[in-house]
């Protein structure tokens, strides 16, 4: 037999613990439509993500190295991914909503420019009269208004749970109350997930990009709490000066699947503690329910130093951060002075009176080597 919506909302009921949000008791989406015969709302909000314009221009944008660094490093995309993989095994183990976690997961980087963080400070710096950029919020802008895939209204139409997972993800501003939730309310069990599986795999991959691509090495980990923790797990330490990707990829195994039993423990024993009726007893809780124990958010952010420090700012990494200034700052005055540089959809987009807006939309949806050779083009015209 086929299972109807009908019966996955029952199934989904069956595994979930009573703290978890249901795709049956959605509050809904911003525009009424008819829900799918044979996915849950949650389903389908993941789907939706997925074949999202910007969703496939993820492929294209840094992580850490510009796209045209190598195939091995990690891009928004695979990143996005590697969250979300996380999440899910997260969201099984605490009884979560396995696909509402997934799909604030996917959309959770939707709204990074190319360069990285290093483009998004860029924007920010050239955006400050209108408000400044954020990445969460540019997520929000896209999946409410700047996607267009529907003839009756603009974005994707997520759910209500959906959109509000993805604006309690960690930020430096208020993003909740910007966009229309109560700011005085914590993360769903699902959102919390997926923050901290954000946190989880960018910090490994990092490493893993980081020892694969030469800017860091063996030697320079032994200064870290996590790294000594491992070293006494039975794998050894690596010969000096070897490297034959076996070392590395026991070791990034090994601190991921360290945090997430750390994080499993800690959040079962918090859950136990609050014994959660429903999902709101979480999010008018005092405190997160999925967190990390004191000692691993020590050594987790001893590790967050070192990559910023060892890594982010290293010299090797300076021209490509030079190369991205000179091209945003190229593209984001030109587009000014000569709307007819960008696509029609984004000139259109000029009327709303907002130009600067509008430009740096059309500049947040552009990919590391689509940016490149725009500012090229723009710079011989």
């Amino acid at each position: 037999m086929i299972r109807d919506r009908g019966e996955l909302e029952q199934v989904e009921r069956a595994i979930v613990g009573p703290w978890a949000l249901l795709s049956a008791n959605s509050r809904g989406r911003a525009h009424p439509e008819t829900e799918a015969a044979r996915r849950t709302a949650f389903q389908r909000d993941r789907d939706r993500i997925i074949h999202a314009a910007a969703f496939r221009r993820l492929q294209y944008k840094t992580q850490v190295f510009l796209n045209d660094a190598g195939d091995y490093y990690r891009t928004r995309l695979t990143h996005s991914l590697e969250t979300a993989q996380i999440g899910r095994a997260l969201a099984r183990a605490l009884h979560a909503n396995e696909d509402l976690v997934e799909a604030i997961c996917l959309a959770h980087d939707l709204g990074h420019p190319p360069f990285g963080h290093v483009g998004e400070a860029i924007l920010n710096r050239l955006a400050a009269g209108v408000g400044g950029f954020d990445h969460n919020l540019q997520a929000w802008r896209i999946v409410t208004q700047l996607e267009s895939r529907f003839r009756g209204w603009p974005g994707l139409n997520l759910t209500w749970e959906t959109l509000e997972g993805m604006m309690r993800h960690e930020t430096e501003s208020d993003l909740a109350a910007q966009t229309g939730f109560d700011p005085g309310l914590r993360g769903s069990l699902e959102a919390q997930i997926a923050n901290i599986s954000d946190s989880l795999a960018y910090q490994a991959h990092d490493l893993d990009d980081g020892l694969q691509s030469g800017l860091l090495h063996w030697v320079d980990l032994e200064a870290l709490e996590i790294w000594r923790l491992w070293d006494q797990g039975g794998e050894g330490r690596p010969v000096a000066g070897e490297d034959d990707g076996i070392s590395r990829h026991a070791f990034i195994r090994e601190l991921i699947g360290l945090q997430v039993e750390d994080v499993l423990s800690e959040s079962a024993a918090r859950l136990e503690a609050l014994s959660p009726k429903t999902p709101m007893d979480l999010q008018t809780h005092s405190g997160d329910v999925v967190a990390h124990s004191e000692d691993l958010l020590a050594m987790k952010g001893e590790l967050s130093d070192f990559l910023y420090e060892r890594m982010y700012l290293h010299e090797k990494l300076q021209p490509a951060t030079r190369l991205a200034r000179e091209s945003i700052e190229t593209i984001f005055a030109t587009c000014l002075a000569r709307p007819d540089a960008m696509p029609l959809y984004w000139r259109k987009r000029l009327t709303d009176g907002e130009p600067v807006r509008a430009v740096v939309d059309f500049m947040a949806s552009l990919t590391d080597r689509s940016a490149l050779m725009l500012s090229d083009q723009l710079s011989r015209a």
